[in-house]
Order: C-alpha cells, then sequence, then structure tokens
C-alpha cells in the first residue's frame, strides 16, 4: 500500500469513527473469510459493518478526529464494527458468533463518545432489539395517556346520556325548558312569644265580656230620682213668703 492509499484508507476510517453511534473492537484471529463475509451479512441487517483495519492506519484516524480512546484497542488483530443503526443488535450479533464460533472476542469499544469495557459490551448485547425497546417505551408512556382518555371518555358518554334522558323529559312535558329546580321549602317559623298569645286571647276574654249581663247597670239604683221628688215635695222659700203675707 502506497502512501496514496495510505491516506485514502485513513480518511475512510476517520469518516466512519465520526458516523458511528457506537465501535466495538474485537480480535479476529481464526477467522476464516466465510465466516467474515457471514459476520458481515448479518451486521449489514442493523446498519453495522465490519472492518478488518492496520492498526497503524487506525492511530492515525483515531488523531486525526480526536478519538484517542481507540489507539488503547489497538493491540494485536484487531477489526473495528462501525455502528450506525442499532447498538444493541450489532452487538448481540458479535456475542452470538463468538459464543457459537469461541471467534471475535470483543476487546472495548465506544459509544456516544463514551468508552465501554468488555462487560458493559455484552451488557448491551443483552439488550432488547432498538424496536422492541421503543414499543416498551411507547407502551409505558401511553399507558396513562391511554387511561386518561378512557376516563374522559367516560365522562363525556356520561353527560351525553344525562343530556338526553333531561331532553327526554322536556319533550315530554315532565320537565320545562328553562325550569330552574324546586326551591327549597321555607324553613318553620319560630313559635309566637308570650306577648302574642297574650294579644290573641284578649278578643276572646273581651267576647265573653260583652256576653255576660251587665249587672251594674241593672243593680245600680237610681239615687237621683227621690231626690228629685224630695225637691218637688219641699215648698221654696218664696212660697213661704207668700203665705205669710196672706
Amino acid at each position: 500500500m502506497n502512501r496514496a492509499e495510505k491516506a485514502v484508507a485513513v480518511a475512510e476510517i476517520a469518516d466512519q469513527i465520526k458516523e458511528s453511534e457506537a465501535i466495538f473492537a474485537v480480535d479476529y484471529r481464526g477467522i476464516t473469510v466465510t465466516q467474515v463475509a457471514e459476520v458481515r451479512a448479518q451486521l449489514r441487517g442493523v446498519d453495522a459493518t465490519l472492518r478488518v483495519v492496520k492498526n497503524s492506519l487506525t492511530e492515525r484516524a483515531a488523531d486525526a478526529v480526536g478519538a484517542e480512546y481507540l489507539k488503547d484497542l489497538l493491540s494485536g488483530p484487531t477489526a473495528l464494527t462501525f455502528v450506525r443503526g442499532d447498538a444493541a443488535a450489532a452487538a448481540k450479533a458479535i456475542s452470538t458468533f463468538h459464543r457459537e464460533h469461541a471467534i471475535l472476542a470483543f476487546k472495548g469499544g465506544m459509544m456516544n463518545g463514551e468508552t465501554l469495557d468488555v462487560e458493559q459490551i455484552q451488557t448491551i448485547a443483552r439488550l432488547p432489539a432498538r424496536e422492541v425497546l421503543y414499543g416498551q417505551l411507547v407502551g409505558v408512556v401511553a399507558s396513562p395517556i391511554t387511561g386518561l382518555a378512557r376516563s374522559l371518555g367516560g365522562l363525556l358518554g356520561g353527560l351525553a346520556i344525562a343530556l338526553g334522558q333531561l331532553n327526554e323529559k322536556k319533550q315530554s312535558g315532565e320537565v320545562e325548558a328553562g325550569e330552574a329546580p324546586a326551591a327549597a321549602a321555607p324553613a318553620a317559623e319560630p313559635e309566637a312569644p308570650d306577648d302574642e298569645a297574650a294579644a290573641e286571647a284578649a278578643p276572646e276574654a273581651e267576647a265573653e265580656a260583652e256576653a255576660a249581663p251587665d249587672d251594674t247597670q241593672e243593680t245600680a239604683p237610681v239615687a237621683d230620682e227621690p231626690a228629685a221628688e224630695a225637691a218637688d215635695d219641699t215648698p221654696s222659700d218664696n212660697e213661704n213668703e207668700a203665705d205669710a203675707s196672706a
């Protein structure tokens, strides 16, 4: 590989580093050409690429894009898995292949700018695929919304039924349009005080008094009449003088 070809290779690796959401470094010792093709076919389905790289060229590419953490993984035969799609699915594909063939052991990697050790990559490989995670997340988020929508739907349905029943009553004449609810019965008036009771008893007493005979008027003696008669029988002084002169 001449200098120009090396420059092209470095630029390609640098672009792949920048475009990848995750990068997994693996040891490719013992793998055959057929197995490489098989792994690449599986990774292609999740938008990932396996590339056998030359460590010196990869170091230059890492320096060019500021990915210093990759340089620590470039010891011995190394292949890089550049993941632009589902990182969990890509890690799962390599992990499954390694479990079946004892080839492509993880050496480390990165995701979203953070370094990953082998244990972290294996944890990612055990995660569900991105589509499954999205579905679970949507289900969790949508559950309260669905419950709220059902509650609101039930309330609106009950309101519609109540309004419909009220409309039927209006049409049948049981309830007039705009009729206000019946007013509450007035509270009982307090008992009349003793003065009012006395006032009510007074007319009864007067009626009894009118019905009773007037004993005073019937039994009272007429004192003036005998006195008048006595006065008539007694001669006046003028009459006595007239008799004396005669």
